[in-house]
């Protein structure tokens, strides 16, 4: 898949790109598999702002998605959607029982592909099985962290992760981030890479699509009054903040560790910061 270029006609044009739809099949989504959804721009149900630089933009329906298919099933690819609630693009697929299901899309998917999920299956691109029937190298997608519980790691446009080693009950994989862990051999992923492998290398180009996005502008702490930021006041003169960057509550912003969960620290064989620091 290619970025799609555009001729300097105007000055936001000018360095904007935008995805290539040459895989989408269909532009309308099946109406029994969408879901209306409710804009709270950043707002938790408190009424709280959690997340900043969220509101506006364009109106979505939210594709209901299977993150957990039952073993045994053996799916068609009918259509490749584009998805506006994500990066990468997603399958409509046809279960043996005549089911609608919306999935992932995989680099290798198409129209008329038949994938299997279940054991004893071949070890080919998009079907599902579980971690100790795949190959170690293996590259792998939708990985479910509790055997069970649905995909909930490597789901993003163009992420995959690989398989590395098979010891005793459990896997150990290295993350798109470089993070090595342990998860259980029962747990089920998917052979390959998540489709929209491009979609890092698109650039926004105007403030206006950026805002039917739903994105809000940012405003930088040091152009701020320091009543208002920790970075903010001076003369004029200086534009650097003489200390560590800090949030607008005061918090630092680099630096300091976030991580609560520590009860499963025991599954990291090695921390992506490790990974890092290697390269």
């Amino acid at each position: 898949m290619a970025v799609v270029k555009y001729n300097p006609t105007t000055p936001a044009r000018r360095g904007m790109t935008s995805q290539d739809l040459s895989e989408v099949t269909t532009k309308k989504p099946l109406k029994s598999l969408l879901k209306s959804k409710k804009q709270n721009a950043g707002r938790n149900n408190t009424g709280r702002i959690t997340v900043r630089h969220r509101g506006g933009g364009v109106k979505r329906h939210y594709r209901l998605m299977n993150y957990n298919l039952p073993i045994g099933t053996t799916l068609t690819v009918e259509e490749i959607e584009y998805d506006p609630n994500r990066s990468a693009r997603i399958a409509r697929v046809k279960d043996q029982d005549g089911k609608y299901h919306y999935i992932l899309a995989d680099t290798s998917m198409a129209k008329g592909k038949t994938i299997l999920v279940g054991s004893e299956i071949d070890i080919e691109a998009s079907n599902r099985m579980k971690l100790e029937e795949i190959p170690v190298g293996s590259f792998i997608y939708a990985i479910e962290i509790v055997p069970g519980n649905g995909a909930k790691l490597v789901r993003a446009a163009g992420a995959s992760a690989q398989l590395m080693a098979k010891e005793g009950d459990y896997a150990q994989i290295k993350m798109p981030s470089g993070e090595v862990r342990k998860i259980s051999v029962q747990a089920m992923a998917t052979i390959g890479t998540v489709s929209n492998v491009q979609h890092q290398n698109i650039s926004i180009g105007s403030a206006g699509r950026k805002r039917r996005k739903g994105i809000r502008p940012t405003v930088r702490g040091v152009v701020m009054n320091a009543v208002d930021h920790p970075h903010g006041g001076g003369d004029g003169g200086r534009h650097g903040t003489g200390k560590a960057p800090r949030t607008p509550w005061g918090k630092l912003a680099l630096g300091r560790k976030t991580r609560r969960n520590k009860s499963t620290n025991k599954m990291i064989v090695r921390s992506r910061h490790e990974a890092k620091r290697k390269r």
